[in-house]
């Protein structure tokens, strides 16, 4: 018998054998030493993983807007009583207490010059400020016996010279809102420059402009 022979007859003996054995080829492969050749498997990609957290993100700070600055009122400036004057305007509508105040500076003084006239106007509002008379401008006015030319009590309302009642006005607002120094500074009292009155003698005098003398 040749040598192919043989080896063929082996190798259907084995087969055979490996049949009868319930084994494969690639198994009996695997028990002679043989590597076994495996399928390649799938590569499955993960599943990504997602994480179920809340997720903040600070926000910018507002920045702060400042409030408007309220505008205050302008003060007119001048370098004299008469351009101050000639600046303001005269109340249309008075209250009672200017009516008042501006009364008094037209029937006592209208004749004075307008310094004269807001040292009238400043006797008044320190006599209002001062323990010793009424607290209003209108009961200084009215008070008794202090002046002239009110008549039970009452302010006349005749007032005939228009040019003049509008600067008595214009006098009774500088005077009110403090927007001149009067020359009178702090005084109570006044008085013609033709009568001499006993009460005087026992008060200082601040200053005299035209025909009044005040006094503190």
């Amino acid at each position: 018998m040749g040598r192919k022979t043989t080896f063929g007859f082996a190798a259907s003996a084995a087969a055979v054998l490996i049949a009868s054995a319930g084994l494969s080829y690639a198994d009996a492969q695997a028990q002679q030493g043989q590597p076994e050749i495996s399928e390649p498997q799938p590569v499955v990609a993960a599943d990504p993983a997602f994480i179920s957290e809340e997720v903040v993100q600070p926000l910018p700070e507002p920045e702060e807007t400042p409030a408007p600055e309220l505008a205050e009122p302008a003060v007119p400036s001048a370098s004299s009583l008469r351009e101050l004057m000639a600046e303001v305007d005269a109340p249309q509508t008075l209250s009672r207490q200017l009516e008042c105040l501006a009364g008094a500076i037209y029937f006592e003084s209208r004749g004075e010059p307008i310094e004269g006239q807001l040292a009238v106007a400043q006797v008044i509002i320190n006599r209002s400020e001062s323990s010793v008379f009424p607290s209003d401008y209108c009961g200084v006015v009215t008070q008794r016996a202090q002046f002239s030319f009110v008549k039970n009590g009452r302010i006349p309302s005749n007032r005939g010279n228009a040019i003049a009642w509008e600067k008595a006005r214009k006098i009774a607002r500088i005077a009110h809102e403090g927007l001149w120094d009067s020359e009178a500074g702090d005084s109570l009292y006044f008085h013609a420059t033709y009568v001499k009155p006993r009460w005087a003698r026992s008060k200082v005098a601040r200053a005299t402009i035209k025909t009044h003398i005040f006094y503190r």
